[in-house]
């Protein structure tokens, strides 16, 4: 199997090859034979892939020593779905995962736009097969998943101990689905530069894919902040780490391109920013992934030993030189003849908000790059921190908080007093009342203030549009109609924009989630003998007994607390925080916290040290404040995302009439 997988992956580079001429050369042409052998080329480039990933599975789940990235990431005694998800635990495996994505994302768009988009197809198809290429040249010439080393060693290495968590088998490919997603607005945008056909109707191709590529990549983020919240041992879940900021900056610029599109859908604006902001995501995707696989920094993410830094740099300078040389060659066809009416207009609201996000993304880029450059011009090693990310970020963030509660409140063209004041007033008052409530327990903080202001703005703002909507869905129908129905018949009828709305919501859910976890969390740190307690806020916590678990490729050591709510004598839970010492990687250890986790806050227990013979430990406790609330936002983010990307035309989700 391995070297049939090798093979398929030397076929498959070679039909890429065959494939991206014969789009083009029929495309150029009017050929139509030689396209349709170039889409059969993508197509069986798709199946060759899957042949090659499937040859890897197989090595892994069989335990196929001889593949020396096997010997790597996997180990005899290692539990089976880790063994399945090692398939991404390190760096060659990572770029066949990105390789399998996007064949398989190309054959999809073959399938979908061959005959109903034939002009902007070809090139659209040849774009996506020069970046399968570059993948697939990399793997076979620097970092073949299959490549053999003889002779195979009885056992392999196992996978990182910080890697066997159930967070392995989804963080990845969420991310990934993200990163490759990008890849099909980003073709579409290329073919639209290439032909000239400039108008709205790329955008309306790539408009779900874009939204898409947008959420698995939001998911992909919040799965790696919980991933590092209950692995890494240090009661955070983001460190403004250079990995977790190369996710975060195409998350950034893709949010921006998603407000954006809609202008030029509405008003025929911004058709060359649109174009400069979808490439600039499709890049900050590749550059995460140089980051990652570079070996030039220093992250508990990241991949190194890696001599790949130069070609993926060179890869993305390519893409940025052809890129915005054809916007630049197409800059008059671009120009927007309609013009902004109005200061007080969605359109501003919209452009703020793309200013915005792209200065945070300017931000993150610049503080994750300094120490790289500083290095190499200087030679002096600089770090920046999450002190700067904070502070720079701070404003920006209550800045798009304003924008998120007042964008959907303004008209298009030209917003009237009467309609600011009809729209403003019970949102402001809302959030007048949170503000004074929060003074009230004791907030004297300006800026906590102000943020939690604006959240209840933006909660507010889109509970009242949907109450006033459906009561005014119901009045039209007579009273017929229930609640729930009018709900759903209303937000039915105009699926992005509530579907948006309820994005909002969840996007403020969990930027209170980490604004309430970084300024309300407290913590202790005690050395405890057996049946002594610590106490952490309303929470007394007893250190009953030191245990030990056998768990096949690791030993785990766990100390047992019983813990009550403040003076009771009934214990709420019971918590067991770990040690764990990985055999097949030299007794290389990891810590496995023990969490309570309620709406308010979570108690999260730290097994530093312990002592075998004593049954003595040190126990770090804390309490995160509103934790809970980032992973409950992703569910809004979810629901939200879902509705917005139904189809207009599904049998599931049709409108109602009243």
């Amino acid at each position: 199997m391995p070297e049939i997988g090798s093979f398929a992956l030397l076929l498959a580079a070679l039909t890429t090859l065959y494939g991206l001429v014969t789009c083009i050369w029929g495309a150029r042409t009017g050929r139509a034979r030689l396209v349709a052998s170039g889409y059969a080329a993508a197509v069986a480039v798709g199946a060759l892939v899957v042949l090659a990933s499937l040859a890897l599975w197989y090595a892994l789940l069989t335990s196929d020593f001889r593949v020396a990235y096997v010997a790597a990431v996997s180990s005899l005694d290692q539990p089976t779905v880790y063994k399945f998800a090692a398939f991404w635990g390190a760096l060659d495996g990572s770029l066949l995962l990105w390789e399998l994505l996007l064949g398989l994302l190309t054959v999809i768009v073959i399938g979908l736009y061959r005959k109903s988009h034939a002009d902007l197809a070809p090139y659209a198809v040849a774009t996506l097969l020069v970046n399968s290429l570059f993948f697939l040249s990399v793997m076979l010439i620097f970092a073949n998943p299959l490549g053999l080393s003889l002779p195979a060693p009885p056992d392999g290495q196992g996978l990182n101990p910080l890697l066997q968590n159930p967070g392995m088998a989804v963080h990845p490919p969420n991310l990934y689905l993200g990163f490759v997603g990008f890849t099909v607005p980003y073709a579409f945008c290329m073919a639209a530069l290439v032909t000239g056909k400039l108008t709205d109707r790329w955008i309306v191709t790539t408009r779900r894919w874009t939204l898409v590529a947008w959420y698995f990549l939001t998911v992909g983020i919040v799965l790696g902040a919980h991933w590092a919240y209950v692995e890494l041992g240090w009661g955070g879940f983001w460190a403004w780490d250079p990995v977790e900021n190369a996710s975060f900056m195409p998350w950034l610029t893709g949010t921006a391109f998603l407000h954006s599109v809609m202008i030029q859908e509405k008003r025929g604006m911004l058709k060359a920013w649109n174009m400069v902001l979808v490439i600039l995501t499709f890049v900050l995707s590749l550059f995460g992934t140089f980051l990652t696989r570079s070996g030039i920094l220093s992250s508990v993410h990241a991949f190194s030993d890696s001599n790949l830094g130069a070609y993926f740099l060179g890869f993305i300078g390519l893409v940025l030189l052809v890129s915005y040389g054809l916007v630049l060659y197409r800059g008059a066809a671009l120009r927007s003849v309609p013009k902004m009416e109005s200061f007080l207009s969605r359109e501003t609201s919209f452009l703020f908000n793309n200013v915005l996000l792209v200065g945070a993304a300017f931000t993150v880029f610049l503080g994750t790059t300094f120490p790289i450059i500083a290095e190499a011009v200087a030679g002096k090693k600089v770090s920046v921190g999450a002190p700067f990310f904070n502070t720079v970020l701070g404003p920006i963030l209550l800045g798009l908080m304003f924008m998120m509660g007042i964008g959907p409140l303004i008209s298009w063209r030209r917003a009237t007093l009467d309609n600011l004041r009809r729209n403003f007033l019970r949102p402001l008052a809302v959030a007048a009342l949170v503000a004074a409530a929060l003074a009230a327990f004791g907030v004297r903080s300006p800026f906590v203030l102000l943020f939690f202001a604006l959240g209840a703005f933006v909660v507010a703002t889109v509970v009242i549009e949907l109450v006033i909507g459906a009561l005014a869905r119901r009045s039209l129908s007579g009273g017929t109609t229930g609640y729930a129905s009018a709900l759903v018949g209303l937000v039915a009828k105009n699926r992005r924009r509530y579907g948006g709305l309820i994005v909002h919501v969840g996007v403020v859910c969990v930027m209170v989630g980490i604004l309430g976890s970084a300024l309300f969390s407290k913590q202790t740190e005690a050395r405890l003998a057996r049946g002594h307690t610590i106490t952490i806020g309303d929470y007394r916590l007893q250190y009953d007994r030191l245990g030990v678990t056998h768990l096949g490729n690791a030993v785990a050591v766990h100390a047992l607390f019983t813990v009550y709510d403040g003076n009771g004598s009934e214990p709420v839970a019971l918590l067991m925080p770990e040690k764990r010492f990985y055999l097949t990687r030299g007794g290389e250890p990891t810590t496995e916290v023990a969490i309570r986790s309620t709406f308010r806050e979570d108690l999260y227990l730290i097994l530093a040290e312990f002592d075998r013979n004593t049954q003595a430990i040190t126990v770090k406790a804390l309490i995160n404040p509103l934790v809970v609330w980032i992973w409950g936002g992703l569910a809004f983010i979810t629901l939200g995302a879902v509705v917005a990307a139904i189809p207009s035309r599904s049998r599931f989700f049709r409108p109602t009439q009243p």
